[in-house]
Protein backbone atom coordinates (compact mmCIF):
# COMPACT_ATOMS: atom_id res chain seq x y z
CA UNK A 1 0.00 0.00 0.00
CA UNK A 2 1.33 3.18 -1.21
CA UNK A 3 1.06 6.15 1.63
CA UNK A 4 1.70 9.64 0.72
CA UNK A 5 3.28 11.55 3.29
CA UNK A 6 1.88 14.94 3.27
CA UNK A 7 4.00 17.47 3.79
CA UNK A 8 2.96 19.86 6.60
CA UNK A 9 1.24 22.89 5.88
CA UNK A 10 3.25 26.38 6.28
CA UNK A 11 2.58 28.55 8.90
CA UNK A 12 0.36 31.43 7.65
CA UNK A 13 1.58 34.47 7.22
CA UNK A 14 0.76 37.56 9.96
CA UNK A 15 0.18 40.97 8.37
CA UNK A 16 3.21 42.37 7.01
CA UNK A 17 4.93 45.11 9.32
CA UNK A 18 3.79 48.42 8.99
CA UNK A 19 7.06 50.55 8.57
CA UNK A 20 6.83 53.41 11.15
CA UNK A 21 6.43 57.04 9.71
CA UNK A 22 8.83 59.31 10.67
CA UNK A 23 8.74 61.33 13.08
CA UNK A 24 8.21 65.39 11.96
CA UNK A 25 11.11 67.37 11.98
CA UNK A 26 10.54 70.08 14.63
CA UNK A 27 10.47 73.19 13.20
CA UNK A 28 13.40 75.50 14.11
CA UNK A 29 12.12 79.04 15.19
CA UNK A 30 12.37 81.98 12.58
CA UNK A 31 15.16 84.32 13.21
CA UNK A 32 12.37 86.94 13.20
CA UNK A 33 10.81 85.16 16.36
CA UNK A 34 14.08 84.91 17.81
CA UNK A 35 14.97 88.77 17.39
CA UNK A 36 11.36 89.40 18.50
CA UNK A 37 11.68 86.93 21.80
CA UNK A 38 15.15 88.92 22.79
CA UNK A 39 13.91 91.70 21.84
CA UNK A 40 10.77 91.40 24.44
CA UNK A 41 12.79 89.93 27.45
CA UNK A 42 15.12 93.13 27.20
CA UNK A 43 12.30 95.50 27.41
CA UNK A 44 10.85 93.65 30.70
CA UNK A 45 14.36 93.38 32.27
CA UNK A 46 14.72 96.87 31.92
CA UNK A 47 11.20 97.79 32.83
CA UNK A 48 11.68 95.67 35.98
CA UNK A 49 14.97 97.31 37.16
CA UNK A 50 13.84 100.99 36.21
CA UNK A 51 10.39 99.77 39.05
CA UNK A 52 13.02 97.35 41.23
CA UNK A 53 16.30 99.79 41.39
CA UNK A 54 14.45 103.01 43.02
CA UNK A 55 12.41 100.56 45.49
CA UNK A 56 15.86 99.02 46.26
CA UNK A 57 16.97 102.85 47.11
CA UNK A 58 14.81 103.91 49.47
CA UNK A 59 14.95 100.68 51.77
CA UNK A 60 18.34 101.20 51.58
CA UNK A 61 18.55 105.02 52.36
CA UNK A 62 15.43 104.24 55.22
CA UNK A 63 18.57 102.73 57.42
CA UNK A 64 21.43 105.21 56.56
CA UNK A 65 22.02 108.68 58.14
CA UNK A 66 21.73 111.89 56.93
CA UNK A 67 25.17 112.56 56.31
CA UNK A 68 26.06 109.32 54.13
CA UNK A 69 22.52 109.70 52.38
CA UNK A 70 23.64 113.19 50.97
CA UNK A 71 27.56 112.52 50.67
CA UNK A 72 27.22 108.73 49.63
CA UNK A 73 23.71 108.01 47.91
CA UNK A 74 24.59 104.80 46.77
CA UNK A 75 26.53 103.36 48.95
CA UNK A 76 25.71 100.32 51.38
CA UNK A 77 24.72 102.01 55.14
CA UNK A 78 27.20 101.20 57.56
CA UNK A 79 24.83 99.77 59.88
CA UNK A 80 21.44 99.43 60.07
CA UNK A 81 20.17 102.39 61.86
CA UNK A 82 15.98 101.57 62.92
CA UNK A 83 16.62 104.51 65.30
CA UNK A 84 14.77 106.30 61.55
CA UNK A 85 12.04 103.96 61.62
CA UNK A 86 11.05 104.80 65.42
CA UNK A 87 11.58 108.19 64.93
CA UNK A 88 9.49 108.49 61.65
CA UNK A 89 6.95 106.29 64.01
CA UNK A 90 6.63 107.99 66.62
CA UNK A 91 7.91 111.86 66.15
CA UNK A 92 6.74 111.97 62.97
CA UNK A 93 3.44 110.72 64.33
CA UNK A 94 3.61 108.11 61.41
CA UNK A 95 1.66 105.40 63.70
CA UNK A 96 -1.29 107.88 63.55
CA UNK A 97 -1.45 108.23 59.93
CA UNK A 98 -0.89 104.65 59.39
CA UNK A 99 -3.77 103.79 61.90
CA UNK A 100 -6.58 105.88 60.00
CA UNK A 101 -5.41 104.74 57.10
CA UNK A 102 -6.10 101.51 57.91
CA UNK A 103 -9.49 102.20 59.63
CA UNK A 104 -10.29 104.19 56.04
CA UNK A 105 -9.05 101.69 53.34
CA UNK A 106 -10.46 98.88 55.06
CA UNK A 107 -13.96 99.34 55.71
CA UNK A 108 -14.09 100.92 52.47
CA UNK A 109 -12.79 98.18 50.91
CA UNK A 110 -15.64 95.81 52.63
CA UNK A 111 -18.47 98.32 51.81
CA UNK A 112 -16.88 98.54 48.04
CA UNK A 113 -16.95 94.39 47.72
CA UNK A 114 -19.51 94.21 49.29
CA UNK A 115 -22.05 96.48 47.40
CA UNK A 116 -20.25 95.77 43.91
CA UNK A 117 -20.65 92.41 44.08
CA UNK A 118 -24.58 92.52 44.78
CA UNK A 119 -24.76 95.13 42.27
CA UNK A 120 -22.79 93.45 39.30
CA UNK A 121 -24.71 89.75 40.33
CA UNK A 122 -28.02 91.24 39.91
CA UNK A 123 -26.54 93.25 36.56
CA UNK A 124 -25.59 89.57 35.39
CA UNK A 125 -28.40 87.45 35.96
CA UNK A 126 -31.15 89.04 36.22
CA UNK A 127 -33.27 90.35 33.08
CA UNK A 128 -35.30 93.53 33.96
CA UNK A 129 -36.14 97.25 32.43
CA UNK A 130 -33.16 99.21 32.79
CA UNK A 131 -30.75 96.44 33.26
CA UNK A 132 -28.53 98.03 30.38
CA UNK A 133 -28.94 101.80 31.57
CA UNK A 134 -27.87 100.87 35.05
CA UNK A 135 -25.10 99.32 33.76
CA UNK A 136 -23.62 101.99 31.33
CA UNK A 137 -24.30 104.23 34.46
CA UNK A 138 -21.80 102.82 36.37
CA UNK A 139 -19.10 102.49 33.43
CA UNK A 140 -19.90 106.12 32.93
CA UNK A 141 -18.66 106.83 36.26
CA UNK A 142 -15.57 105.57 35.62
CA UNK A 143 -15.15 108.15 32.52
CA UNK A 144 -15.97 110.99 34.96
CA UNK A 145 -12.92 112.82 36.65
CA UNK A 146 -12.90 113.05 40.15
CA UNK A 147 -11.23 116.74 40.19
CA UNK A 148 -14.52 118.23 38.26
CA UNK A 149 -16.59 116.86 41.50
CA UNK A 150 -14.29 118.09 44.15
CA UNK A 151 -16.19 121.71 44.35
CA UNK A 152 -19.85 120.04 44.97
CA UNK A 153 -18.79 117.35 47.13
CA UNK A 154 -16.96 119.96 49.74
CA UNK A 155 -20.32 121.56 49.56
CA UNK A 156 -22.25 118.48 50.28
CA UNK A 157 -20.36 116.70 52.66
CA UNK A 158 -19.85 119.89 54.94
CA UNK A 159 -24.26 120.61 54.69
CA UNK A 160 -24.48 116.81 55.87
CA UNK A 161 -21.91 116.76 58.65
CA UNK A 162 -19.19 114.00 57.18
CA UNK A 163 -17.05 116.85 56.42
CA UNK A 164 -13.53 116.00 58.11
CA UNK A 165 -14.78 112.17 59.38
CA UNK A 166 -13.33 109.07 58.83
CA UNK A 167 -16.64 107.24 57.88
CA UNK A 168 -17.74 110.53 55.40
CA UNK A 169 -14.09 109.50 53.87
CA UNK A 170 -15.57 106.15 54.23
CA UNK A 171 -18.23 106.30 52.38
CA UNK A 172 -16.40 108.58 49.53
CA UNK A 173 -13.95 106.01 48.52
CA UNK A 174 -16.81 103.38 48.03
CA UNK A 175 -18.66 105.49 45.88
CA UNK A 176 -15.41 106.70 43.86
CA UNK A 177 -14.51 102.57 43.79
CA UNK A 178 -17.87 101.30 43.33
CA UNK A 179 -18.31 102.06 39.35
CA UNK A 180 -14.58 100.07 38.41
CA UNK A 181 -15.65 97.26 40.62
CA UNK A 182 -19.23 96.74 39.21
CA UNK A 183 -17.55 96.67 35.72
CA UNK A 184 -14.83 94.10 36.28
CA UNK A 185 -17.00 91.78 38.47
CA UNK A 186 -20.32 91.81 36.17
CA UNK A 187 -18.19 90.26 33.20
CA UNK A 188 -17.08 87.97 35.81
CA UNK A 189 -20.54 86.38 37.24
CA UNK A 190 -21.38 86.43 33.94
CA UNK A 191 -18.80 83.47 32.99
CA UNK A 192 -19.88 82.19 36.14
CA UNK A 193 -21.72 78.47 35.24
CA UNK A 194 -25.74 79.25 35.68
CA UNK A 195 -26.44 75.46 36.23
CA UNK A 196 -24.61 75.87 39.96
CA UNK A 197 -27.26 78.60 40.75
CA UNK A 198 -30.45 76.82 38.95
CA UNK A 199 -29.35 73.94 41.24
CA UNK A 200 -29.34 75.20 44.45
CA UNK A 201 -32.67 77.34 43.41
CA UNK A 202 -34.33 73.87 42.62
CA UNK A 203 -33.16 72.46 45.71
CA UNK A 204 -34.98 75.26 47.83
CA UNK A 205 -32.45 78.12 48.21
CA UNK A 206 -33.55 81.46 48.07
CA UNK A 207 -31.60 84.61 46.23
CA UNK A 208 -29.70 85.53 48.77
CA UNK A 209 -28.44 82.48 49.92
CA UNK A 210 -27.66 81.71 46.70
CA UNK A 211 -25.71 84.77 46.56
CA UNK A 212 -23.92 84.15 49.33
CA UNK A 213 -23.19 80.53 49.66
CA UNK A 214 -23.03 79.46 46.45
CA UNK A 215 -21.94 82.12 43.84
CA UNK A 216 -20.08 84.64 45.78
CA UNK A 217 -17.13 81.82 46.51
CA UNK A 218 -17.42 80.87 42.90
CA UNK A 219 -16.18 84.20 42.45
CA UNK A 220 -13.17 84.24 44.65
CA UNK A 221 -10.55 84.90 42.58
CA UNK A 222 -12.08 88.19 41.13
CA UNK A 223 -12.75 89.21 44.53
CA UNK A 224 -9.05 89.11 45.05
CA UNK A 225 -8.45 91.12 42.19
CA UNK A 226 -10.57 93.90 42.17
CA UNK A 227 -9.91 94.10 45.90
CA UNK A 228 -6.78 94.61 44.65
CA UNK A 229 -6.56 97.48 42.25
CA UNK A 230 -9.08 99.04 45.18
CA UNK A 231 -7.05 98.64 47.40
CA UNK A 232 -4.02 100.15 45.84
CA UNK A 233 -6.27 102.91 44.52
CA UNK A 234 -7.57 103.70 48.18
CA UNK A 235 -4.38 103.10 49.98
CA UNK A 236 -2.19 105.52 47.25
CA UNK A 237 -5.60 108.32 47.34
CA UNK A 238 -3.96 111.57 47.88
CA UNK A 239 -6.68 114.07 45.91
CA UNK A 240 -10.29 112.98 47.99
CA UNK A 241 -8.36 113.25 51.42
CA UNK A 242 -6.75 116.18 50.88
CA UNK A 243 -9.93 118.38 49.73
CA UNK A 244 -12.38 116.15 52.88
CA UNK A 245 -10.11 115.51 55.65
CA UNK A 246 -8.48 118.66 56.70
CA UNK A 247 -8.54 117.85 60.62
CA UNK A 248 -4.50 116.72 61.81
CA UNK A 249 -5.80 114.09 63.89
CA UNK A 250 -7.68 112.45 61.22
CA UNK A 251 -5.12 112.52 58.01
CA UNK A 252 -3.98 109.09 56.52
CA UNK A 253 -0.51 108.07 55.12
CA UNK A 254 -0.78 109.92 51.58
CA UNK A 255 -1.08 113.46 53.77
CA UNK A 256 1.34 112.39 56.51
CA UNK A 257 4.16 111.52 53.94
CA UNK A 258 3.70 115.05 52.18
CA UNK A 259 3.34 116.91 55.64
CA UNK A 260 6.26 115.07 56.54
CA UNK A 261 8.63 116.50 53.02
CA UNK A 262 6.96 119.80 53.82
CA UNK A 263 9.35 119.33 57.02
CA UNK A 264 12.55 118.78 55.68
CA UNK A 265 12.92 122.42 54.86
CA UNK A 266 13.02 122.76 58.31
CA UNK A 267 14.48 119.74 59.56
CA UNK A 268 16.62 117.56 57.05
CA UNK A 269 15.72 114.76 58.56
CA UNK A 270 15.80 112.66 54.92
CA UNK A 271 16.31 109.33 57.11
CA UNK A 272 13.10 109.78 58.59
CA UNK A 273 11.09 110.77 55.41
CA UNK A 274 12.83 107.32 53.67
CA UNK A 275 11.09 105.82 56.67
CA UNK A 276 8.01 106.70 56.31
CA UNK A 277 8.35 105.96 52.82
CA UNK A 278 8.61 102.83 53.39
CA UNK A 279 6.30 101.99 55.89
CA UNK A 280 3.40 103.40 53.38
CA UNK A 281 4.72 100.93 50.65
CA UNK A 282 5.12 97.52 52.84
CA UNK A 283 1.72 96.78 52.76
CA UNK A 284 0.73 97.19 49.40
CA UNK A 285 4.03 95.26 48.47
CA UNK A 286 3.03 92.39 51.13
CA UNK A 287 -0.54 92.45 49.78
CA UNK A 288 0.43 91.67 46.04
CA UNK A 289 2.68 89.24 46.87
CA UNK A 290 0.54 87.21 48.79
CA UNK A 291 -2.33 87.39 46.69
CA UNK A 292 -0.44 87.70 43.45
CA UNK A 293 -1.93 83.92 42.13
CA UNK A 294 -5.62 84.66 43.06
CA UNK A 295 -4.78 87.95 41.00
CA UNK A 296 -3.51 86.50 37.89
CA UNK A 297 -6.31 83.86 38.24
CA UNK A 298 -9.19 86.15 38.60
CA UNK A 299 -7.94 88.25 35.26
CA UNK A 300 -7.69 85.28 33.52
CA UNK A 301 -10.71 83.87 34.49
CA UNK A 302 -13.69 83.15 31.75
CA UNK A 303 -10.58 83.75 28.98
CA UNK A 304 -11.13 79.66 28.51
CA UNK A 305 -14.37 77.48 28.41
Amino acid sequence: MKTTDTPPAAPAAGPAPVAKAPAPAVKEKSGEGQVLNVFSHGVLIIWAILVVLPLLWAVMASFKTDDSILSTPWSLPDKLHFENWSRAWSQAHMSDYFFNTVVVVGCSLVGTLLLGSMAAYVLARFDFPGNRFLYYLFIGGMSFPIILALVPLFFVMNNMGLLNTRHGLIMVYIAYSLPFTVFFLTSFFRSLPSSVAEAAMIDGASHTRTFFQVMLPMAKPGLISVGIFNFLGQWNQYMLPTVLNTDPNHRVLSQGLVELANSQGYKGDWSGLFAGLVMAMLPVLAAYIIFQRQVVAGLTAGAVK
